[in-house]
């Protein structure tokens, strides 16, 4: 395993066609320390290909590379860890098929009760948000920063913050308790 943990700029990829350069000058330019490889809307056969591609990439600048939603294609290609949300498997049972050396994070809204019960089952990190208003998520649950510093207080494991994050609003999320932050339009859609 990479000697990076949960903590930094967290990228998640463009769910559109792989743009290779996009990325890795992002990664570069922000120093990027986690990435996630999130795509909806591809057949199977390109999304192996894709991850491949992008954990060469993140084995290359030392970023940890997670995969979104899918364990088989995590376990597949050998990424680092997997994001589950809460219609995904659980944590329990990722964990079952992927064992003890991948990371697994959970969505868990602005719920205290769902970021203690991924604690307690095992995550290695909870996501909260949409803290501020995203394109992305137009539906999302908002979460405060008063909500992340309270969940903050209760759980031991790293916190990420989501939704509507960008380069010049991130660091009120650290302030409120996020080990790290995720991105999206703020990193590859400037």
């Amino acid at each position: 395993m990479l000697n990076q943990k949960i903590k930094g700029l967290y990228g998640i990829t463009p769910d559109e066609d792989l743009n290779i350069n996009l990325i890795e000058n992002a990664i570069k330019k922000y120093n990027i320390k986690i990435l996630q490889y999130r795509r909806k809307v591809v057949n199977i056969k390109n999304k192996a290909e894709e991850a491949t591609i992008l954990l060469n990439l993140c084995i290359e600048y030392n970023t940890l590379f997670i995969v979104n939603d899918d364990v088989n294609l995590c376990k597949k290609v050998g990424a680092h860890g997997i994001h589950i949300g809460q219609g995904d498997i659980n944590v329990r049972s990722a964990r079952e098929i992927l064992g003890d050396k991948y990371i697994i994070g959970v969505t868990c809204h602005n719920s205290l009760e769902l970021a203690l019960e991924a604690e307690r089952s095992g995550a290695d990190y909870i996501a909260l948000g949409a803290i501020f208003k995203s394109k992305n998520k137009s539906e999302s649950i908002h979460c405060s920063l008063s909500q992340v510093t309270e969940i903050k207080k209760n759980i031991s494991i790293p916190i990420v913050g989501i939704g509507g994050v960008n380069l010049e609003n991130q660091y009120s999320l650290y302030q409120a308790g996020c080990s790290s932050v995720a991105m999206i339009d703020g990193l590859f859609k400037q």
